[in-house]
């Protein structure tokens, strides 16, 4: 098999690596993997410093990429407290994989990303995808993804960053040998079998399409004429009880994918976050940048509008692509979990009721990469996915 998984929770690291890798040995029938992911919980955090040299020991790899979780997910369970490790390892035929560390500085001119390699004019064609993780107090994943989108346009980058800190300093992150403090980390994937890339965002609309007549960086002074706020405030009064509640717990803001379409609906916006409003001027601010002359819509979120989102774009993904994927990488939302459905293993179990049975291993994130309308972009409460094809 040229995919595997395996996890533990036990208590001991050494032991519970030993435990993770020995069904991937098994599986790998003693090849050694081209590419290790890893993702380990806070649970272990006074023995993070040995995980490159326990698993180098335990798995043989061309290329280990991973971090710290407050969640992990194993095959089709969401480890959601407690120590666990969870290993995943793929042989990659014909792929070249390409690690790399980022840095972040401050200057004049915005933040420079440092480390990042010097592209050939081919890799954007032969580029599948870039795996990033990041350590959310020292870095700058916006300013990440821009720069990766110039240099390797249309690539997907998908991943995560890091979370369960209690502050700075307490995450990790794991690239090759060594474990990183700060920063970001990435593998390139160049070459080797396809990697499809599935980012559900877990909300839907309510009122009507606006277009933004008035707006500077991610503020937006006017919607169709009139002040944000006010438009906010005609869409509330429209909506049965049900949503109002659920705007009162948050407000979402959808930005129009294409905006030449006739019709929007479910899936034809990147969703950002209200983050507050000013009542003097009845402006909104959001956390992505808007420009006047965009389209957008206000949404809503909550558990059912979140497992209706994954279940049919897993349905669609299935019927559109045959044969199935071989095997996943899932980054969900520390929000998700059982903190939205009050279920165990939610989204775990929906990637396997749909796709599998498939190695799967991923984590609960801090912010999730992954495209929306053929850009890479940080979310909050997705559930983003890759998937690897066998050859």
């Amino acid at each position: 098999m040229p995919f595997a998984a395996g996890s533990s929770v036990q208590a001991d690291l050494p032991g519970a690596v030993t435990e993770a890798c020995r069904p991937i040995v098994h599986r790998l029938a003693g090849k050694p993997a081209d590419l290790t992911v890893v993702f380990v919980t806070h649970g272990h955090h006074g023995q993070w410093g040995q995980l490159p040299e326990l698993l180098r020991a335990a798995l043989p790899t061309r290329c280990m990429i991973g971090c710290s979780a407050e969640a992990v997910i194993a095959d089709g369970r969401e480890i959601e407290s407690g120590p666990a490790v969870v290993v995943w390892s793929a042989v990659l035929p014909g792929a070249e994989l390409l690690p790399f560390q980022i840095g972040f500085e401050r200057t004049p001119d915005g933040i420079l990303c440092t480390g990042i390699p010097e592209w050939s004019e081919t890799d954007p064609r032969d580029m599948r995808a870039v795996l990033a993780l990041g350590e959310p107090y020292s870095s700058a994943p916006v300013s990440l993804l821009e720069r990766l989108e110039d240099e390797l346009p249309r690539v997907p980058v998908i991943g995560g960053m890091a979370s369960g800190a209690l502050g700075p300093g307490d995450n990790r992150l794991f690239l090759q040998g060594e474990t990183v403090a700060s920063g970001a980390v990435a593998v390139a994937v160049r070459g080797g079998p396809a990697i499809r890339t599935l980012v559900s965002q877990g909300c839907r609309p309510i009122g009507s399409p606006f277009v933004v007549t008035r707006a500077e960086q991610n503020v937006i002074a006017e919607l169709g004429g009139r002040p944000a706020l006010e438009r906010l405030q005609e869409v509330y009064e429209l909506l049965s009880e049900h949503d109002k509640e659920l705007l009162s717990n948050g407000v979402h803001l959808g930005l129009a994918i294409n905006e030449y379409q006739d019709r929007f609906s479910h899936g034809d916006f990147l969703i950002a976050n209200v983050l507050g409003a000013r009542r003097d001027t009845g402006a909104i601010a959001i956390g992505n940048l808007v420009r006047t002359g965009q389209t957008v819509q206000f949404h809503v979120r909550d558990a059912m509008s979140a497992d209706d989102d994954l279940r049919n774009m897993l349905e669609e993904h299935r019927q559109r692509r045959r044969p199935p994927p071989a095997a996943a990488l899932l980054f969900s939302c520390n929000g998700r979990g059982r903190r939205l459905f009050h279920e165990p293993d939610h989204d775990a179990a929906a990637v396997q009721s749909a796709l599998g049975p498939l190695p799967l291993a991923g984590f609960f994130a801090n912010g999730e990469f992954g495209p929306v309308g053929g850009r890479s972009y940080i979310h909050g409460f997705t559930a983003s996915l890759a998937l690897f094809d066998e050859e």
